[in-house]
């Protein structure tokens, strides 16, 4: 079985529920997935004034050596002015010597988005993220239309997501939560993901 992981940062809590909505999705397709969160970079000073909730304390922090031990990753990235959070950035500017052997190439990624609004970047988020991870020589598969296709088409009801990848909005003061539809994206998501990546 292909050992996957899911690696969010979550301000507010909507990255770590979709990270959840991805598990079921590969588990659909008869895989399992090991959920991590991204180390917080702020302090929790600036966290209150933020009004972000405590972190999910039963969800482990990702560690750069922890990286190798999985074939595959579904990265869930909140965005920021259409790009990675610093807190993001942070942790992945640590995998230089994983990026100087080699340790993660080959090694298929899909991406999955959290923006506030349908302009704020839920299709160049992921674009820009690739330059990271395609430096390491990780493949990208796409989410694609496939299975998800009436869903990404769906023009009744507002919805995040796109061919790039699952996505979902917050509202830009966090109030909004993923939709049902948005989760019904994120589960083909991570079931699509896992039927690719074992033919790997």
């Amino acid at each position: 079985m292909v050992k996957i992981a899911i690696i969010y940062y979550s301000t507010w809590g909507h990255a770590a529920g979709n990270a959840k909505e991805l598990l079921k999705g590969v588990q659909e397709a008869g895989g399992d997935a090991d959920i991590y969160q991204v180390p917080e970079t702020l302090s929790e000073e600036v966290l209150g004034k933020m009004y972000a909730p405590p972190k999910d304390a039963s969800v482990p922090e990702i560690t750069v050596d922890k990286l190798t031990e999985y074939d595959a990753f579904l990265f869930v990235i909140p965005t920021r002015f259409g790009n990675f959070p610093a807190q993001w950035k942070t942790f992945w500017d640590q995998t230089g010597g994983l990026w100087a052997t080699g340790g993660l190439h080959g090694k298929p990624f899909g991406v999955s988005v959290v923006t506030s609004s349908p302009g704020g970047g839920q299709e160049t988020t992921i674009i820009n993220s690739l330059s990271s991870f395609i430096h390491h020589g990780m493949i990208y598969v796409p989410l694609g239309y496939g299975e998800a296709f009436p869903l990404l088409t769906n023009l009744d009801e507002v919805h995040g997501a796109s061919p790039w990848g699952s996505g979902s909005f917050s509202a830009p003061d966090g109030s909004r939560a993923t939709n049902d539809l948005e989760k019904k994206i994120l589960n083909v998501h991570g079931k699509s993901f896992y039927t690719a990546v074992q033919k790997f």
